[in-house]
């Protein structure tokens, strides 16, 4: 009997395309065992903050949510005031990419752009920000710097880079968010401790992420600051995110952090875009954008080789900053042979139009 083979994986256009890790499938089973308290009095979501805290090595408020968007927007709503405003680099996902919900959460809160090379906020851009307006009502108060990583563009903030942007937001009053969606992948990519790249650096709260690396119904605000955690209660009931059957989201992010689960996931990722980026650097006429480290590869690739790809099945984001940039995600899905069928058919296309 002739053995079946493994379909070629060919979605690139983000790592929510991926499937459940097997692992939080099952805890979400037995979390269907019996009853259970409802609204997150249950005995999975009691253990979240030892669980996180034990990560972090420190206390934190622990909340789950549906989304890094609400992620996003209850942590910044509790950072500042309507009046204020949220420096943040212009590729950051909160400016681009969340339909004004940082600004609803926030009822209001303005974002103010701080650029930089890589999709990072510039230091000396942003001690810059975080004075401009300072005690005049006629301009919006700086009030929170939100940081993202990994960063868009697939690169990541080192430990040092975070300190000192947090220092730059703390001398001058203002709070520090940290945009965590793909945070495990820069945790693996740096071979970091996660308290090292938050808390110990000066981070206040972190939308952590875990959709995008293996769980399928839930993210999570991290609060380091004790000071928070009141006002993100009441929040979190007010913004829907108080689920009756918090059980299952609970279940999920405790089966995501045991065995570190949620390292090995984003390890999988990353070496994928690293045999991805390998294989682009060998083809002629493509060029990879800035230094990507994680799962995230911004390439610049000819018209005639994407709509190739697009013949072939590949699916990917087509950005629209400039011509031909394509934007390549991978995911703890993907194995060695997706990425070289991708590379093959890169190579194939360039090949044959160059021999006519």
């Amino acid at each position: 009997m002739a053995t079946q083979s493994t379909p070629i994986l060919k979605s690139y256009i983000s790592d929510n395309t991926a499937g459940v890790s097997p692992e939080l499938l099952i805890a979400m089973a037995r979390a269907n065992a019996g009853h259970s308290t409802p609204y997150g009095q249950d005995d999975a979501t009691a253990a979240l903050s030892a669980a996180f805290s034990g990560l972090f090595g420190c206390a934190v408020g622990v909340f789950p949510v549906a989304s890094g968007t609400a992620a996003n927007g209850l942590s910044l709503s509790v950072l500042t005031p309507p009046w204020g405003a949220i420096l943040c680099h212009p590729d950051a996902h909160i400016n681009g990419d969340e339909a004004g919900a940082p600004e609803f959460y926030t009822n209001g809160a303005k974002m103010v752009l701080v650029d930089g090379p890589d999709s990072k906020i510039d230091p000396d851009a942003l001690k810059k920000a975080v004075r401009k307006g300072v005690g005049s009502v006629h301009n919006v108060q700086p009030a929170v710097v939100s940081i993202t990583q990994s960063t868009e563009s697939g690169g990541v903030y080192t430990r040092d880079e975070i300190t000192t942007i947090c220092a730059i937001a703390h001398e001058a009053g203002l709070k520090v968010h940290m945009d965590g969606a793909r945070f495990a992948n820069a945790v693996v990519a740096l071979e970091a401790n996660p308290a090292d790249l938050t808390v110990r650096a000066g981070v206040d709260i972190l939308s952590f992420g875990a959709t995008k690396n293996g769980a399928a119904t839930v993210d999570a605000v991290i609060s380091f600051d004790p000071n928070l955690n009141q006002d993100l209660r009441f929040r979190h009931k007010r913004a829907g995110q108080l689920c009756s059957k918090m059980r299952f989201q609970s279940a999920q992010l405790l089966a995501y952090l045991e065995d570190d689960l949620w390292l090995k996931n984003a390890a999988m990722a990353n070496v994928m875009a690293a045999r991805l980026r390998a294989g682009l650097e060998g083809i002629p006429a493509l060029a990879i954008e800035g230094n990507p480290v994680g799962n995230i590869i911004y390439c610049q690739v000819p018209e005639h080789v994407i709509a190739a790809l697009h013949e072939d099945g590949f699916r990917f984001y087509e950005s629209d900053r400039a011509p031909g940039l394509i934007r390549l995600v991978t995911s703890f899905t993907h194995q060695p042979a997706d990425i070289d069928a991708l590379v093959a058919a890169m190579a194939k296309a360039v090949a044959a139009h160059a021999s006519h």
